[in-house]
């Protein structure tokens, strides 16, 4: 496999004031299969890697002081491997270590020399609840599913891929079907490395499926094992009713949907948690087109993402002869999938992601983002048989602006708005404005 984030890790290790970084991802998105490979491409394999949660003993190393000589020191005697400043130090699951977030301000401080990787499935959390969380002293990378170009990879479709990333509006057509097909798989399947790699291998749905529903029952029990114990009822709510509020036309988040008279400030804590752990997104209404968008934004109407694509079709229980035939039970769920799938590819290159909405109900754009200097409005459709209503009337309102809608459509350019296929989203993004 390839995942695009070798590249900021390799311009990590270049960087002049490069500090301690932070690997952010939820649990099974490939942190560590990452971080091991970045250490056999960049350091050639020279590396000392430590789980935290599986060595007890370690958990205890930064309890004593941050003297950063007797830390190494013990990570040696533990590991056997020698550390200099050729090594990249690999902290996996750093959130298990006592203090263990917190050291990583003395190695930035006392030995800024040394190459130091850190990662943990709820270190979003552990950063919020920890003792301290040193300010400025670490870098971040945000780590998330394999995204449909990737998955692409993974299949060795390199042709294929070289098209998609260059746009070429030209010749994408003559591949439009297979993509399309892929497409349908990679809805079914979604970015989770594992999920991908059995799915590659055995092109076996069902045991994809199962995967998928592992992997959840893991994120339950993680839940049960680290959020506070008053939030815990609260969170199992909000994550069983995912399903549900994607799956509705309207697809804003509805308090009213997890229990009779449900307020926010009750489930306002549970939620975050979510967000914090990695496994939800909150993307935030917009009362206006104009930049910069987070200044317009209404905290009291959002809609909440998963974070993987395949994992809501899990969550939804569909079939794959619903995905691969297209029957009703798939015509039901699709403008779920496609509109989570298109959030997905964009999350990756786009930190703020909203949407817009008419007060008055009479419209709506699935999403808008600020991007390469520009407010952008995209429109969302499952098929071909495509309207943009909502979208040419925000763009009209709006002097200079074009907007995007993503469809099955092939590519057409328009003097208000950009026609994009579905297969091309993530890629057509991210070269705007190169």
């Amino acid at each position: 496999m390839r995942r695009e984030a070798i590249k900021d890790l390799i311009k990590w290790k270049s960087r002049e004031n490069r500090k301690p970084l932070v690997l952010r991802g939820a649990r099974q998105v490939g942190k560590t299969w990452l971080m091991k490979e970045f250490a056999r491409v960049a350091y050639h394999g020279k590396s000392v890697y430590v789980n935290f949660e599986d060595d007890e003993v370690l958990q205890d190393v930064f309890t004593t002081d941050f003297d950063i000589k007797r830390i190494l020191s013990a990570i040696e005697l533990r590991t056997g491997i020698m550390v200099d400043e050729g090594t990249l130090i690999i902290f996996d699951e750093l959130q298990a270590a006592r203090r263990g977030v917190m050291a990583l301000k003395y190695f930035y401080e006392k030995a800024p020399q040394l190459h130091v990787v850190a990662a943990g499935s709820l270190l979003g959390i552990s950063i919020h609840e920890g003792d301290s969380f040193p300010v400025g002293k670490v870098d971040f990378l945000d780590l998330y599913p394999m995204s449909f170009v990737e998955y692409l990879e993974a299949r060795e479709q390199n042709q294929i891929v070289d098209l998609l990333k260059r746009c070429d509006t030209t010749l994408l057509p003559v591949v439009a079907d297979k993509l399309k097909r892929y497409l349908k798989d990679y809805y079914f399947v979604g970015g989770m490395p594992e999920v991908v790699s059995n799915f590659i291998e055995n092109e076996d749905y069902d045991e994809a499926r199962r995967l998928q529903h592992n992997i959840l029952t893991a994120y339950s029990a993680d839940f049960s094992k680290h959020a506070p114990e008053e939030e815990l009822p609260l969170i199992n709510i909000v994550w069983n009713s995912i399903a549900a509020q994607l799956s509705k036309e309207n697809k804003k988040f509805i308090y009213g949907m997890l229990k009779q008279g449900a307020r926010a400030a009750k489930f306002e804590k549970a939620i975050q948690w979510l967000c914090d752990a990695g496994l939800l997104a909150k993307v935030k209404r917009v009362n206006s087109g104009e930049m910069p968008l987070a200044g317009f934004a209404d905290f009291s109407a959002f809609k909440l993402f998963l974070h993987d694509v395949g994992l809501l079709g899990a969550m939804c229980n569909l079939q794959a002869a619903a995905l691969v035939d297209g029957n009703e039970l798939f015509n039901m769920y699709k403008g779920a999938l496609t509109e989570e799938y298109v959030f997905t590819q964009l999350r990756p290159t786009n930190r703020d992601i909203y949407y817009w909405s008419a007060g008055n109900s009479s419209g709506e754009i699935d999403f808008i983002i600020e991007h390469a200097g520009r407010v952008i409005p995209i429109e969302v459709k499952a098929e071909e048989n495509v309207k943009a209503k909502s979208l040419r009337l925000f763009v009209e309102r709006h002097p200079g602006m074009k907007g995007i809608r993503f469809s099955m459509m092939d590519y057409r350019e328009q003097e208000w708005m950009t026609n994009v296929p579905l297969y091309c989203c993530g890629p057509f993004i991210a070269q705007l404005g190169k």
